[in-house]
């Protein structure tokens, strides 16, 4: 692979794709609440999965650093990381994303974040993920696709 190659083309920063979404369960909160009842244990149950979510994918990005390989999706990695939250998961760091999408939104007492979540797996899936693996499959070959057959993408 030459330089201009040796990188995954995802069409968007995972990161943005998941402000995205979260500055958006915020605003259909604030101008379309949902008018259904919210029990108090849920803004409890929120700073919960915030946590889970923060440690799930602040583990994955230790384990990136660990391996000296980049988180940039627009750089070329060095390496494929199989342990910590990767024997799980192929994805941690999207999934943390996935869990705090949900929990940041339930301290506002709004599900917009639950709701919005299955199109932000779908996105990621899309602009992310699917060009992520294509690039892995490319350059690591059998190591990468006996990981995939391994792992799940998700959970």
């Amino acid at each position: 692979m030459n330089t201009h190659q040796d990188h995954s083309g995802t069409k968007i920063q995972p990161a943005f794709l998941w402000l995205f979404h979260l500055v958006a369960a915020v605003i259909l909160n604030k101008f379309l609440p949902l008018p259904l009842a919210f029990p108090v244990i849920f803004k409890g149950l929120g700073y919960v999965i915030i946590l889970l979510g923060a440690v799930i994918a602040f583990s994955a990005i230790g384990r990136f650093k660990l391996a000296h390989t980049t988180l940039n999706p627009h750089a070329p990695v060095n390496s494929i990381v199989t342990n910590g939250p990767y024997r799980f998961t192929r994805n941690p760091m999207y999934l943390g994303f996935v869990i705090l999408l949900i929990g940041f939104p339930l301290l506002f007492k709004s599900y917009w974040g639950l709701i919005l979540s299955p199109l932000f797996i779908v996105l990621m899936n899309r602009l992310v993920i699917k060009h992520e693996e294509a690039y892995l499959e490319k350059k690591f070959a059998e190591q990468y696709t006996s990981y995939k057959a391994r792992v799940r993408r998700w959970i």
